[in-house]
């Protein structure tokens, strides 16, 4: 009885000992979590990060009295389109895989971006020389320590980007109006309004961009229905809605505005029911 006193004594104090651990552990928890309270809203509120911008404004030439209007409706248009991307992080945090945002908010965010440059130029372009490269700043990054447009005055995001869409035949604008592309059944194909046949008729001047432009949106849906096998699983519902079949949208509408364009310079330019056109659904 007496031997067996000390193997007891010893366990009593390492089981104290243990508690004693367990009671300064809980204390610096506490004064850790205390410590960090008031950063964890801020934290949680950085998380998603910021879009950051090239700022269009400064790179502008003079503008013309004529334009001025035009040129401050789509820089405030590039704002918001950076405010409702940054919304979208914050709405969207957690959703998706490792690339979501590239795919569903950068990405589109470019495609309006090179949309609303390209108007901001053609619009200058009318009574002045037409300012080049300025497509270089519509790409933007993800920042986890601001964001916006990186110089004053440039507003962030728009409209439908320049140029690219259904082309020689949407989906093979030569017959087949509203094809798929290549695609897997799983994935699903792209399905887009022929474009050509809304044409009028075309001035010799105007054939070859035309051409370019028609065989432009075709390499779109391509692209589009490569990028649904790609992504297949990824994103929740709205995901190729958002991260595709959204910003297919806005390069088709560029690419038939450029087609006007094209033919109005020597002939009547035409009043296209260009958001019909545009508008692409999923196959499958």
């Amino acid at each position: 009885m007496s031997r067996a006193l000390p193997k007891y004594n010893k366990r009593r104090v390492v089981i104290a000992g243990g508690a004693a651990a367990v009671v300064l552990s809980g204390a610096v928890i506490v004064g850790n979590a205390m410590a960090g309270e008031g950063k964890s809203a801020e934290t949680k509120a950085a998380s998603p990060g910021t879009v950051s911008c090239p700022a269009v404004a400064p790179s502008l030439p003079a503008i013309p009295a004529s334009a001025q209007a035009e040129v401050d409706r789509n820089l405030a248009l590039l704002e918001t389109q950076i405010a409702e991307a940054d919304q979208r992080l914050v709405d969207t945090v957690g959703q998706g895989g490792p690339n979501f945002a590239q795919n569903a908010i950068i990405g589109p965010l470019k495609d309006k971006r090179v949309a609303t440059i390209e108007r901001i130029a053609l619009s200058i372009g009318r009574t002045a020389a037409k300012p080049t490269g300025l497509e270089s700043l519509a790409a933007c990054t993800l920042s986890t320590a601001g964001g916006g447009e990186q110089a004053p005055n440039d507003p962030a995001t728009t409209p439908p980007a320049a140029g690219e869409g259904n082309g020689a035949g949407d989906n093979g604008e030569a017959g087949n109006a509203g094809g798929g592309g290549a695609n897997t059944g799983a994935a699903g194909t792209v399905n887009c309004p022929a474009v050509a046949p809304s044409l009028p008729t075309i001035p010799a001047s105007a054939q070859d961009e035309i051409n370019r432009n028609l065989a432009l949106l075709d390499t779109q849906i391509a692209e589009a229905d490569q990028r649904l096998v790609d992504t297949v699983g990824q994103g929740g519902p709205n995901f190729v809605q958002n991260a595709i079949l959204g910003p297919l949208k806005d390069k088709r509408v560029a690419t038939i505005n450029r087609m006007a364009t094209a033919i109005g310079r020597t002939a009547a330019k035409p009043e296209l029911p260009v958001d019909s056109l545009a508008t692409c659904s999923l196959n499958g």
